[in-house]
């Protein structure tokens, strides 16, 4: 294989990847002040710091947030199912994921 055409290979595998990523909405395009805002009514269960407050409810701080953003995605579809976190999630907008999931990835994982 010329050296050009194995340039062209992986130009044109790049473009792919980038183009697949593009389908979902940028984690770098959700606000996180706004997503701390919105936090207020998890922070019961989850704590404002993103370390849980209830037994059985799991610690956010510095999940991933894909991971985050799937898992209220799932809630609010039904896919995934606890009673509490379904209600939580029924209202809340594709923005609203993002910018909870950007707010809970970002803060570090450690009690105060």
């Amino acid at each position: 294989m010329k050296a050009s055409s194995c340039v062209m290979a992986v130009a044109s595998q790049c473009f792919l990847t980038l183009a697949a990523l593009s389908l979902t909405a940028p984690a770098w395009s959700a606000d996180m002040a706004v997503g701390r805002a919105k936090a207020v009514q998890c922070a019961t269960c989850h704590g404002m710091n993103g370390i849980a407050t209830l037994p059985g409810a799991p610690n956010l701080a510095g999940q991933d947030t894909t991971y985050l953003a799937k898992a209220l995605r799932d809630f609010k579809s039904g896919a995934r199912k606890d009673e509490m976190m379904s209600l939580m999630a029924a209202n809340l907008s594709d923005t609203d994921i993002e910018n909870l999931a950007a707010f809970y990835g970002g803060l570090q994982c450690k009690p105060e």
